[in-house]
């Protein structure tokens, strides 16, 4: 690839035949240059998906008299020490008591029968929706946290998770999302009927900022980490899917439209709860 640019480079000095001729050999050296671009950026994820893939679990829930017995929730991804996971403080669910408890899990390992490993949570931060478990067993792959401050709109990262749960196998899927906004975390309603108490508090207190994602999540994809493409570093987590009317247009008809907390606030919870 390299020799056809360098060729088509010395092919672009124009001649006394024809200014056609020169304009032709400009624009073929330009989409040339990039394709090259794009495949090089391209191979860069392609190499970064797996490092990122065994850091990757899923959350859920086991109950040995319950059927089916596993129940899937979101997307998790592994720090720190390896024994340490990432979610949105969404996924995590209020366990049922009584003879037979449910526990909280961490899924890891591909295929039709991923290996379950029971968790519990460190810290639950529900104005960020975060949350930090811990999970038994051998330490996994772990993820590194970049920087969110200098994450600017335009840029192209990508996010790895479970959209539709385990429907399909256990079996990670990547998308590109590209920062279209950085915006308050509170969302626009159309008239004052709209504003539920929730929302009220929401306004009362700073709002913090969030990245508006144009790129297509699902509700599965709670806790997905938001990372660069070339390096595999961390810089937020998908927490909230725009629906455009029913909640089950989420899967039938996305609107492309998704969200991802900061991991400046990850970086936060870690401190405060450093393992």
């Amino acid at each position: 690839m390299l020799s056809v640019l360098q060729l088509l480079l010395d092919t672009m000095i124009p001649d006394s035949h024809s200014g056609r001729r020169f304009l032709f050999r400009s624009r073929l050296f330009l989409a040339c240059l990039m394709l090259f671009v794009w495949q090089s950026c391209h191979a860069e994820l392609v190499a970064t998906i797996d490092r990122v893939k065994p850091a990757i679990v899923g959350v859920g829930t086991f109950q040995k008299m319950r059927s089916p017995p596993l129940n899937f929730l979101g997307t998790g991804f592994v720090v720190e020490d390896g024994s340490h996971a990432i979610t949105n403080a969404h996924v995590i669910p209020e366990l049922a008591g009584g003879p037979n408890r449910e526990s909280l899990v961490i899924m890891t390992g591909r295929g039709e029968r991923p290996e379950l490993r029971v968790a519990r949570v460190v810290a639950l931060d529900k104005e960020y929706d975060l949350a930090l478990l811990r999970f038994e067993g051998a330490p996994l792959p772990t993820l590194k946290l970049g920087d969110a401050d200098k994450i600017k709109e335009g840029q192209v990262l990508a996010f790895t998770g479970f959209p539709i749960g385990m429907i399909l196998g256990f079996y990670p899927v990547t998308h590109r999302a590209l920062i279209a906004s950085i915006t308050p975390i509170i969302l626009p309603v159309h008239n004052a009927r709209q504003l539920d108490s929730s929302k009220i508090r929401q306004l009362q207190r700073s709002a913090y900022k969030v990245f508006q994602l144009d790129g297509t999540a699902y509700p599965g994809n709670s806790g997905s980490p938001l990372y660069d493409p070339g390096t595999g570093e961390v810089y937020g987590v998908v927490n909230m899917v725009f629906v455009k009317s029913k909640k089950e247009s989420a899967l039938s008809n996305p609107s492309g439209i998704s969200y991802a907390i900061p991991g400046t606030y990850i970086k936060e919870l870690l401190k405060r709860n450093r393992p």
